[in-house]
């Protein structure tokens, strides 16, 4: 019984280990990252938006819906006492949803959206990759 629990453990920190070193392969540059704290506001009032349009793909509205469900719970996937991943885990999984979004909706429907200012968007923009 002891073995079982044990091997279950040890797959549960492989799963772990293997999420964290995803996330920091797409982990964006340091001050990326600190421009996409800033801008979480904005963002999540986005992401709701973008969510909410019956217009854009069914998929996309899912995969929207699952990252606010994420945002929305108590507990991460890389816990807050990991330094800089763990607090930034939320910005880099919004930016890759994001940048998804774009791809399959188009800028147009997030620019419609955005509701911060022209520099939220160009930062929104440089962060997410829509400036290429």
């Amino acid at each position: 019984m002891a073995g079982w629990i044990i091997g279950v453990g040890v797959a549960f920190a492989g799963v772990w280990l293997a999420l964290v070193l995803a996330l920091l392969l797409v982990t964006p540059g340091r001050p990326q990252l600190t421009e996409a704290l800033r801008l979480l506001p904005d963002l999540l009032r986005l992401l709701r938006r973008l969510a909410a349009d019956r217009d854009l793909p069914r998929g996309v509205r899912v995969r929207l819906g699952f990252l606010l469900a994420y945002l929305a719970l108590p507990f991460d996937l890389i816990p807050d006492f990991i330094p800089v991943l763990g607090h930034a885990d939320d910005a880099i999984l919004v930016i890759v949803v994001l940048r998804a979004t774009v791809r399959r909706a188009g800028l147009p429907a997030v620019r419609r959206h955005w509701p911060g200012t022209d520099d939220g968007f160009a930062a929104l923009s440089r962060l997410t990759g829509l400036d290429r």
